[in-house]
C-alpha cells in the first residue's frame, strides 16, 4: 500500500500545478511533501510569497523514543505566507498546520526561513529551517502539546532540482504519559520545483 501511495504521487505531483514536491528517507523513514503555490490560481496573490501544502510522514519506532511501540503515520496540511527580504538571498514566512497521528491531533503555529548562500553562481546552495509549536490551547484528542523544528541544506544541481540533506525532530506529547518523541532523524531527499 506505502509503495502504491509513493508512485500514484510521484506521478501526479505535476497534474496539479505544485510549487515543489518533496521525497525524503533515511534506513526506516519515509516522507513525501508537497507544496501548492496559490498565486499560480488568483492574480491577487504574488507569485512565490503563498502556499498550501501538505505531507505524509511514515515512520518506524527505531526513530522514536519508544523504540517497541507502532508508530502511527503522521498526516499534516499546512498553509505558509513567506516574502524575500530584499535582495540578501533570504526569504522568512510563517504559517499554520494541522498535524494528526492516531490519538493526536494539533494546530501548531510556526516559523520558516531559507537562506541562499553567496558562494557558489555554479551550483546554488540553500539553508533552511523551521520551529513549529503548539500549546495546550492548540492541542486536541490526547495531545498535550506539539513541537517540530527542521534544519536541512540543499544543493541544486539542476535547475528546478534540489538534493536535500535534513535533521527532523517531532515531539508529540501526549496528556496521560511522559514526552514523547514521535521521530528524531537525518534525512536525504530530492525537491523538485515546477
Amino acid at each position: 500500500m506505502l509503495k502504491k501511495i509513493v508512485l500514484i504521487s510521484l506521478c501526479s505531483v505535476s497534474a496539479f500545478a505544485l510549487h515543489y514536491g518533496e521525497l525524503k528517507i533515511n534506513d526506516k523513514d519515509l516522507e513525501i511533501a508537497a507544496k501548492l503555490d496559490m498565486g499560480q490560481f488568483n492574480e491577487n496573490v504574488e507569485p512565490g510569497t503563498v502556499f498550501v501544502g501538505g505531507r505524509f510522514f511514515h515512520v518506524e519506532a527505531a526513530h522514536s523514543s519508544d523504540s517497541f511501540a507502532d508508530i502511527d503515520p503522521f498526516y499534516e496540511l499546512d498553509f505558509l505566507v513567506k516574502k524575500p527580504i530584499g535582495s540578501t538571498g533570504l526569504h522568512l514566512g510563517m504559517g499554520i498546520k494541522l498535524n494528526y497521528t492516531n490519538n493526536f491531533f494539533s494546530a501548531p503555529l510556526g516559523i520558516e526561513g531559507e537562506y541562499k548562500l553567496p558562494v557558489s553562481k555554479m551550483i546554488p546552495i540553500y539553508v533552511n529551517t523551521s520551529v513549529y509549536y503548539a500549546p495546550n490551547a492548540l492541542s486536541f484528542n490526547d495531545a498535550d502539546n506539539y513541537l517540530e523544528y527542521r534544519a536541512g541544506v540543499e544543493v541544486e544541481l539542476v535547475k528546478n532540482a534540489r538534493v536535500t540533506f535534513s535533521y527532523t525532530k517531532i515531539n508529540t506529547n501526549y496528556v496521560q504519559s511522559s514526552d514523547f518523541t514521535y521521530n528524531e532523524s537525518w534525512y536525504i531527499g530530492f525537491k523538485f520545483g515546477f
